[in-house]
């Protein structure tokens, strides 16, 4: 069994996707806004908007769409988290996923992990970026 996140976003899946496959290295495999769709038909309203997302990150996918914008709901009890061995790295991509965004917990050093801390990027997904201490 395999499990990836789907994220739900207003119109801003092709943007936020693209920030994705920079700031985690990752390699967008396939993107069809709802204009290219078969479905093209049944949602007139969103052309532009992305159906179907999927960004390859190593292992891992993430995977997304715009909702119709009638059905939108801001992400709420639930977080990205992302597993880095290496500290650097792992303070990069949470700098850059905090820009813009909202820092609750600032990446540092805790009693767990070498660097950890948790953020909401500038498309409304929560973000936990954690480094374990090196054993």
């Amino acid at each position: 069994m395999k499990l990836n996140p789907y994220l739900n976003y207003n119109g801003q899946c092709a943007e936020a996707f693209k920030f994705y496959e920079q700031a985690l290295g990752g390699k967008i495999t396939f993107m069809m806004t709802w204009g290219e769709s078969p479905m093209a038909q049944e949602f007139p309203n969103e052309g532009n908007r992305i159906m179907h997302a999927t960004l390859a990150i190593g292992e891992s996918l993430l995977m997304g769409a715009d909702v119709p914008a009638d059905s939108y709901q801001t992400p709420q009890g639930i977080s990205v988290s992302l597993h880095i061995k290496d500290t650097e790295e792992g303070a990069r991509i949470f700098n850059a996923l905090a820009e813009g965004g909202a820092v609750q917990m600032p990446f540092e050093k805790t009693f767990w992990a070498a660097g950890f801390g948790v953020c909401t990027d500038r498309f409304g997904i929560p973000w936990l970026v954690n480094c374990e201490e090196a054993n």
